[in-house]
Protein backbone atom coordinates (compact mmCIF):
# COMPACT_ATOMS: atom_id res chain seq x y z
CA UNK A 1 0.00 0.00 0.00
CA UNK A 2 1.27 3.49 -1.19
CA UNK A 3 0.76 6.11 1.82
CA UNK A 4 1.24 10.25 1.31
CA UNK A 5 3.27 11.75 3.99
CA UNK A 6 2.61 15.59 4.61
CA UNK A 7 4.80 16.86 7.76
CA UNK A 8 4.18 19.81 9.30
CA UNK A 9 6.84 22.09 10.55
CA UNK A 10 6.55 25.24 11.84
CA UNK A 11 6.53 24.96 15.54
CA UNK A 12 9.34 22.07 15.06
CA UNK A 13 11.60 24.52 12.74
CA UNK A 14 11.16 26.99 15.59
CA UNK A 15 12.56 24.33 18.32
CA UNK A 16 14.47 22.71 16.25
CA UNK A 17 16.56 26.09 15.43
CA UNK A 18 17.04 26.21 19.63
CA UNK A 19 18.82 22.57 19.59
CA UNK A 20 22.61 22.33 20.22
CA UNK A 21 24.49 22.16 17.12
CA UNK A 22 25.02 18.24 17.90
CA UNK A 23 21.64 17.99 18.04
CA UNK A 24 20.52 19.59 15.29
CA UNK A 25 22.65 17.51 12.96
CA UNK A 26 21.04 14.39 14.54
CA UNK A 27 17.87 15.97 13.65
CA UNK A 28 19.61 16.40 9.59
CA UNK A 29 20.66 12.73 10.26
CA UNK A 30 17.38 11.63 10.95
CA UNK A 31 15.67 12.67 8.07
CA UNK A 32 18.34 10.91 5.63
CA UNK A 33 17.51 8.10 7.30
CA UNK A 34 13.94 8.61 6.60
CA UNK A 35 15.15 9.31 3.32
CA UNK A 36 16.54 6.53 2.72
CA UNK A 37 14.52 3.97 4.48
CA UNK A 38 13.30 1.53 1.80
CA UNK A 39 10.24 2.43 0.30
CA UNK A 40 10.47 5.93 0.66
CA UNK A 41 10.56 7.90 -2.40
CA UNK A 42 11.26 11.67 -1.07
CA UNK A 43 10.64 14.67 -2.70
CA UNK A 44 12.09 18.27 -2.31
CA UNK A 45 11.30 20.05 0.70
CA UNK A 46 8.31 23.06 -0.02
CA UNK A 47 9.27 26.58 0.60
CA UNK A 48 7.47 28.38 3.33
CA UNK A 49 3.78 29.39 2.69
CA UNK A 50 3.91 32.75 3.13
CA UNK A 51 6.00 32.09 -0.71
CA UNK A 52 2.90 30.68 -2.27
CA UNK A 53 0.59 31.29 -4.72
CA UNK A 54 -2.83 29.99 -5.01
CA UNK A 55 -4.46 29.46 -8.49
CA UNK A 56 -8.62 29.35 -8.35
CA UNK A 57 -10.73 29.06 -11.42
CA UNK A 58 -14.35 31.05 -11.33
CA UNK A 59 -16.61 31.42 -13.84
CA UNK A 60 -13.87 29.96 -16.16
CA UNK A 61 -11.82 32.98 -15.24
CA UNK A 62 -8.26 31.94 -13.29
CA UNK A 63 -7.08 33.89 -9.67
CA UNK A 64 -4.40 34.47 -8.27
CA UNK A 65 -3.45 35.08 -4.74
CA UNK A 66 -0.32 35.43 -3.24
CA UNK A 67 -0.04 33.79 0.17
CA UNK A 68 -1.20 29.97 1.16
CA UNK A 69 -5.46 28.77 0.11
CA UNK A 70 -5.88 27.95 4.14
CA UNK A 71 -5.19 31.08 6.87
CA UNK A 72 -3.64 28.70 9.35
CA UNK A 73 -0.13 28.25 11.64
CA UNK A 74 0.57 24.58 10.72
CA UNK A 75 0.98 24.52 6.85
CA UNK A 76 2.54 21.36 5.11
CA UNK A 77 6.22 21.50 5.01
CA UNK A 78 7.13 18.56 2.89
CA UNK A 79 5.60 15.66 1.35
CA UNK A 80 6.64 12.14 0.48
CA UNK A 81 5.50 8.63 -0.53
CA UNK A 82 5.65 5.41 1.57
CA UNK A 83 5.31 2.06 0.19
CA UNK A 84 4.03 -0.22 3.67
CA UNK A 85 3.04 -3.16 4.41
CA UNK A 86 0.33 -1.41 6.36
CA UNK A 87 -1.01 1.10 8.29
CA UNK A 88 0.69 0.29 11.44
CA UNK A 89 4.40 0.54 9.41
CA UNK A 90 3.66 3.93 8.12
CA UNK A 91 3.07 5.30 11.21
CA UNK A 92 6.29 3.52 12.44
CA UNK A 93 7.78 5.73 10.20
CA UNK A 94 6.19 8.53 10.48
CA UNK A 95 7.38 8.44 14.14
CA UNK A 96 10.68 8.83 13.38
CA UNK A 97 9.98 12.15 11.55
CA UNK A 98 12.35 14.38 13.46
CA UNK A 99 8.98 17.34 13.05
CA UNK A 100 7.32 15.25 14.90
CA UNK A 101 8.98 15.11 18.13
CA UNK A 102 9.52 19.12 18.18
CA UNK A 103 6.22 20.21 17.83
CA UNK A 104 5.27 19.23 13.89
CA UNK A 105 2.95 16.84 12.83
CA UNK A 106 2.92 13.98 10.29
CA UNK A 107 -0.16 13.14 8.81
CA UNK A 108 -0.71 9.63 6.84
CA UNK A 109 -3.39 9.28 4.16
CA UNK A 110 -3.29 6.16 1.61
CA UNK A 111 -2.53 7.12 -1.57
CA UNK A 112 -5.81 6.90 -4.16
CA UNK A 113 -5.05 5.85 -7.56
CA UNK A 114 -7.02 8.05 -10.35
CA UNK A 115 -7.76 6.40 -14.19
Amino acid sequence: MKYVMLTYHVDAQERQAALSEEEQKQVYADYQGINQTPGVTSVPRMGPPENATTVRVEGGKTLTTDGPFVGMKEAVGSVFVLEADDLDAAIEVAARVPAARYGGAVEIRPSEVYC
